[in-house]
């Protein structure tokens, strides 16, 4: 994969991972209800990534392979000339204006306005004039034009993902001169030159930038594909994101639509209930992200059966647990449970008993989650001797929100069951200081502990496939009643771009 950690998405890049038409795709009659996640970017995002457009457009000019062009011609009286142009390239190029326009249910059209590219080469011609006398030369030779652009991307359903077709490429020539040995005075051989060649010429930039260009599309393409998938895979776990209907083009958004199936080993993720409807996303931000209840509850069952849901404190953290206060009450259970052992010859155990249970509702995210704790001495030169045991039943609501590149999860209200409950200081379990100091001690800093492992955990991954490389701005994080909206508005990172386009060609 071309710099998977990264995200480098230009113009071309972006408007493909969001949108495709669906002639080799079918969908069923109700497509929304396989639809896990959703993108949607506005008008205003299109505007901002049409900037880079200029990069991908020189990139196109610079890759471009010309191929030699030759010719011949008879002149009445003169006899014949023929000509041949090799090693064209382009040895400068500007642009000076681009546009683009969300034509609904059709294309993406991007207009470029005043290229002005200057291509070198070398000019080999031969003249047999008709009193057989011969003349044949080779100069260097530089061309000036002045080009538009326009360009229609089409996008197509293939094998489920997006594939471009950006062959509906127009070149309008306002200036098309040549010149010969850096001669800028129009002599009567550059121009019969000039008058051989500019057809042919027009014909052969039109070709291969355009071609170039195609491939441009169709690379950045499969790399924004395989970009995204790599974003929402980590190790054995990982996110289909497979087209499930057909996208929207409208003239102020595009919005894409993906089945979002967790894949793990043998895990097998069934989803067709979705409750997604275009109308539940609005246009006033430039991107937004909706993600079904369905996919977080799978994410958080592959996390279980991967094991990753464990948790282990130990010494200092430790000690920060059991003494939140300095109590009586805390002083005489913690000597009851640690039979004044260390915590530094101390050990705690936190998992998950089970899948947890994701709800999404206005107030928040809403976890319930059956968890077991173990709290084990550590004698020296002693075998480990268990002196707490309990299992619990949590419900916790998260709030979350994203800021200074950090993902921040905040505990609201949370309910806590006891299950099971042993302990060596109280065998019989009659004793409720321990189990009421324990119920308070989990409540008050055993659960904000676990989310502050949690935080920087995922805020890591998130920013090894590269999201700490934009500058995200507002972004806000809206929970309702079975899905969740993340909108925000960004500026484009402009070395990213060029830095994959350096890598490709």
């Amino acid at each position: 994969m071309l710099w998977a950690g990264r995200m480098r998405l230009g113009t071309f890049g972006i408007l493909l991972m969001l949108v495709h038409a669906s002639a080799a795709c079918e969908f069923g009659p109700f497509p929304y209800r396989a639809t896990g996640i959703v993108c949607r970017m506005t008008k205003p995002a299109a505007l901002l990534l049409n900037q880079e457009t200029a990069q991908v457009i020189q990139a196109a000019f610079r890759n471009a392979k010309f191929p030699n062009i030759t010719g011949e011609r008879s002149l009445r009286l003169l006899g014949k000339v023929a000509y041949e142009l090799t090693n064209i390239q382009v040895n400068d190029l500007s642009i000076e204006q681009s546009e683009v326009e969300l034509k609904e249910n059709d294309a993406i059209h991007i207009a470029i306005k005043n290229v002005t590219a200057f291509f070198k080469g070398t000019l080999t011609y031969g003249y047999a004039g008709a009193w057989f006398l011969q003349l044949f030369h080779s100069v260097d030779f530089e061309i000036e034009s002045s080009i538009d652009l326009q360009i229609n991307i089409k996008l197509m359903c293939q094998k489920d993902q997006v594939a471009a077709d950006a062959s509906d490429c127009y070149l309008t020539f306002h200036k098309l001169t040549l010149h010969l040995q850096g001669d800028k005075e129009p002599g009567w051989l550059k121009q019969l030159f000039t008058d051989f060649i500019s057809f042919t010429l027009k014909l052969v930039l039109k070709s291969e930038v355009c071609n170039e260009i195609n491939f441009l599309a169709q690379v950045l393409a499969n790399f924004v594909h395989d970009l995204a998938a790599d974003f929402v895979r980590d190790k054995d776990i990982s996110v289909d994101i497979s087209l499930a209907s057909v996208p929207l083009m409208k003239a102020n958004y595009l919005e894409s639509h993906h089945k979002g199936l967790v894949l793990y080993k043998n895990y097998s993720d069934v989803f067709s209930d979705s409750v997604f409807s275009p109308s539940l996303l609005t246009e006033s931000r430039m991107l937004y992200f909706w993600l079904s209840e369905h996919i977080l509850n799978s994410l958080a069952s592959a996390a279980f059966l991967d094991k990753r849901l464990v948790l282990t404190i130990r010494g200092q953290k430790l000690q920060a647990l059991f003494e939140m206060e300095d109590t009586e009450v805390q002083r005489k259970a913690v000597q009851m449970i640690f039979q004044g052992t260390s915590y530094n010859d101390s050990v705690a155990k936190v998992w998950s008993l089970a899948h947890p249970q994701i709800s999404l509702q206005p107030e928040g995210t809403v976890v319930k989650s059956l968890v077991a704790v173990e709290v084990s001495i550590l004698p020296p030169g002693e075998e480990p001797l268990m002196v707490l045991y309990m299992e619990k039943e949590i419900t916790v609501t998260i709030q979350a929100a994203y800021a200074e590149k950090k993902l921040i999860l905040h505990p609201l209200d949370s309910r806590i069951e006891f299950k099971v409950f042993k302990c060596t200081a109280d065998p019989s379990g009659n004793d409720p200081s321990i189990r009421n100091f324990l119920q308070t001690m989990i409540s008050v800093v055993g659960i904000p502990e676990v989310i502050s492992r949690i935080e920087p955990a995922l805020t890591s991954l998130m920013n090894s496939k590269g999201l700490n490389l934009f500058e995200i701005r507002n972004p806000e994080i809206i929970t309702r009643k079975g899905y969740i909206i993340v909108q925000l508005d960004f500026s484009f990172p402009n070395h990213l771009l060029l830095d994959f386009l350096e890598k490709i060609l």
